[in-house]
């Protein structure tokens, strides 16, 4: 069981998910999710017009078509609204739904964006420590579980999340993933 930390581009990864941080249209939009229609081509748009869309804070399963991943896991973040209306919940809810799809197919590798830290303006260091709890601790929970790889589109983004792992370690005692 590992985690990676990696700047990179989420549709090159071979993983048997990738997550897209979706609208709740599921219809494909800018940022990650419209990279991840656009590499897969028009039969994903053609799959989520059969899910009549996706709550904030759920998650819902597609295939990959023409991505190096079988499924596409798109989840609804939450949009950034100064923080006392628990967008911190709700994206940890994000999470603990992808993992839910992640253990219903038993999956053994997935790959996340920073979920909500692009036009939804989560700040992605109060982001950052949220999803590598929950990744953690869904890493313990399912055994089939071996890989998680966040992948960042910057390198300030993947430092913030190198940071934010060491945070979240120290305060688990030093646990390595």
């Amino acid at each position: 069981m590992s985690l990676e930390l990696i700047r990179g581009d989420i549709t090159r990864v071979d993983a048997d998910a990738i997550v897209n941080a979706a609208n709740s249209s599921l219809l494909g939009g800018g940022g990650v999710d419209g990279a991840i229609h656009r590499a897969a081509g028009p039969d994903l748009v053609a799959e989520c017009r059969l899910l009549h869309g996706c709550p904030t804070g759920q998650a819902k399963v597609t295939r990959g078509y023409r991505l190096p991943a079988r499924h596409v896991i798109h989840t609804v973040g939450p949009v950034w609204r100064g923080g006392a209306q628990g967008e911190e919940a709700t994206l940890a809810r994000c999470y603990k739904s992808v993992f839910a799809r992640v253990s219903e197919l038993g999956l053994r590798s997935v790959a996340f964006p920073s979920i909500s830290t692009g036009i939804y303006g989560f700040p992605i260091e109060k982001a950052a420590p949220v999803a590598l709890r929950e990744i953690q601790a869904a890493l313990a929970r399912l055994s089939h579980l071996e890989k998680v790889t966040v992948v960042l589109f910057s390198e300030a983004d993947l430092e913030t999340y190198q940071r934010a792992l060491e945070a979240v370690q120290g305060a688990a005692g030093g646990e390595n993933v």
